[in-house]
Formats: structure tokens, C-alpha cells, sequence
């Protein structure tokens, strides 16, 4: 059955951040970004694909996929209307629909395991690739300040490679989530201790900001230790994911 307008510019207007938390929904499109959610058993509520979706098998989820989501409606679609429906310029074969849903932090959290706090990163791909990260280093949470990269953007979730189902996520001022914490907050800097004499922690939290910005002054005041990745030559800096991915590989190294 074709798509109305309405079904078609709803599907379109989730492309934009004021439309999805209006209307509490996110979009993702790809035959990989979507499989890989539904492998992770993430809740979603809708599927629109075209007959070459290979999970389409008579106009219904194979068994498989229909398990792994039991509540998900799915909808097969014209190639025409998923041209009309997709936010890319090469339409994929299918498109999901979730909801959007934010984890409340408890207040002692942040005092038991590891944790990633992200001070104003707004690049989507970094964001994500920091989700990736987090889920390969099997940290306890990840913490997002307002001003970073929406977390239910296209962009994010594909970057995380469906880490965005697996990674809890809280998205909070850093200041108000850091004030009281127990555990040592690292903070990403140039001007810091070497991060090959961190001392072995299995709680703590590593806080990582923008390449351009660095940390926030308010986040910067709630730093117990600054560390830093030794320079050898002349680059500037590093991307903030790797800058991460080496500070949580010596975390894990030394408590393991």
C-alpha cells in the first residue's frame, strides 16, 4: 500500500531534532544500522522496506527478525515511496522507527565502574565512534552534556555501529552529574601527567571535550587528575575518540 503525505512527511520531518522530541521518535535507515538493532534486540516500533529488503519475506519480518522485536509493525513499500521517505540520496531497502527514551541517572552512579563523560563533542561520527568505544571497553555508562551531538541523530547511530543499543547513555549537565563524585575524574588535556602513570582504577570517570574547545571551564573545575597522550611530533592534537580509546585501553590494562 502506498505511503500517505502524512505517513511521508512525518517519516521525513524525524531528520530534524525539534521534530523528534515533538514527537518522541527517531529514525535509522540501512539494511546494516537496522539488523544490527535488531540482532540487539533494541525495541523498535516500525520498518518500512521496499520487497529487497532481504528480512521482508512476503510482506512480513522473517521469523527471525519478528522474534527479536515482537511489537514491531512492519510495512512493505514501493522503491518510489522509500526515495521519497529516505534522508539519504541513494535510498536504502529499509527504514525503522524507534522511540526515543532517556535512562534517568541515579545519584550515586557515577561513585561504581568506569564511565565516559563527553564535554560539548558535536561532531555525530565522533559521538558515535565514542559509543563504539565505550561498548568495546565494556564501560558502564557514557554521559553526553546537552551540547553534544544528539544521540538519536542518523548520523550518531550509524557511527556506533549498534553500540547505541548496547552502551547505557545519559545525557546531563556535566557539572550537576560530576559535583560530589567520589572516583577520580581524568580529565583530557595537553598540560597534563603522562596517561602510562595512571595507577590502576576500576572506578572513575574520563571526561573527553571537543578538539577545537577542549573541556569547559565548569567541567574543568570538578578535575581531579588532567592526563595527557606523550607527543612525538608535531600534529596538534588528536581525535577526541582516539585520545579516549588510548586513556580507556590503559584504564582497562592496569585493572584487568
Amino acid at each position: 500500500m502506498p505511503l500517505t503525505k502524512a505517513e511521508l512527511t512525518r517519516l521525513r520531518d524525524l531528520r530534524d531534532k525539534k521534530h523528534r522530541e515533538a514527537a518522541g521518535l527517531f529514525v535509522i535507515e540501512g539494511e546494516k544500522v537496522v539488523g544490527e538493532l535488531l540482532a540487539a534486540k533494541f525495541p523498535l516500533l516500525e520498518i518500512y522496506a521496499t520487497p529487497a529488503w532481504p528480512e521482508l519475506e512476503r510482506g512480513r519480518p522473517r521469523p527471525r527478525t519478528a522474534a527479536e522485536s515482537p511489537q514491531l509493525q512492519v510495512f512493505e513499500v514501493t522503491v518510489e515511496d522509500m526515495a521519497r521517505a529516505s534522508h539519504f540520496p541513494t535510498p536504502s531497502t529499509v527504514l525503522a522507527v524507534g522511540r526515543i527514551a532517556r535512562t534517568p541517572l541515579a545519584a550515586d552512579a557515577l561513585d561504581r565502574g568506569l564511565t565516559l563523560a563527553l564535554d560539548g563533542i558535536q561532531d555525530p561520527g565522533n559521538v558515535g565512534t565514542l559509543l563504539r568505544l565505550a561498548d568495546w571497553f565494556a564501560l558502564d555508562r557514557v554521559l553526553l552534556s546537552p551540547d553534544c551531538a544528539d544521540l538519536f541523530s542518523q548520523k550518531v547511530v550509524n557511527a556506533s555501529m549498534g553500540s547505541f543499543a548496547r552502551v547505557t547513555v545519559h545525557t546531563i549537565p556535566l557539572a550537576e552529574a560530576l559535583a560530589g563524585v567520589k572516583v577520580p575524574v581524568l580529565g583530557c588535556e595537553l598540560a597534563g601527567y603522562d596517561v602510562h602513570t595512571l595507577k590502576p582504577a576500576r572506578d572513575a570517570v574520563i571526561v573527553i571535550g571537543s578538539e577545537g574547545r577542549g573541556l569547559s571551564p565548569t567541567v574543568q573545575a570538578l578535575v581531579t587528575k588532567r592526563v595527557t597522550i606523550p607527543r612525538y611530533g608535531g600534529a596538534e592534537s588528536l581525535n577526541a575518540a582516539i585520545a579516549a580509546a588510548i586513556v580507556c585501553d590503559n584504564l582497562r590494562r592496569l585493572s584487568s
